[in-house]
């Protein structure tokens, strides 16, 4: 006689906490960007959405999109790469979930700090 023991569920706030904490994890990534955009999509379309993340499920397959804020002279094209392989990485090992689609969007490059910016050199 096998006995049932009942169902999981995994919220949606599950996969968008996974993603953020890994994003935010790779040198390089800033912060995650806020967009506008992003709530007006949550709006016309049944998407879950947390700042500047949106997760999709079909037929238990995710599709992620990131939205984010970079820092000044990391190499763009890797770090995207890096994102994608990570995020889908961490959320098939801790919820065995198929990653469909991780898409890397860099709205925007933070400002170098004048501590970073080098000095000009004065000739007196």
């Amino acid at each position: 006689m096998e006995r049932r023991l009942g169902t999981v569920t995994i919220a949606p706030q599950v996969l968008l906490t996974i993603a953020r904490l890994t994003t935010l994890s790779i040198p390089g990534v800033a912060l995650m960007s806020q967009s506008l955009a992003g709530n007006v999509g949550r709006l016309l379309r049944r998407q879950r959405l947390s700042q500047g993340m949106r997760v999709r499920v079909e037929d238990d397959v995710v599709y992620l999109d990131l939205y984010i804020v970079v820092e000044p002279g990391v190499n763009l094209l890797e770090l995207g790469r890096e994102i994608q392989h990570e995020t889908s990485r961490a959320i098939s090992d801790m919820l065995g979930m198929h990653v469909g689609e991780v898409n890397v969007h860099i709205q925007d490059v933070v400002a170098p700090t004048a501590d970073s910016q080098p000095e000009e050199v004065c000739e007196q």
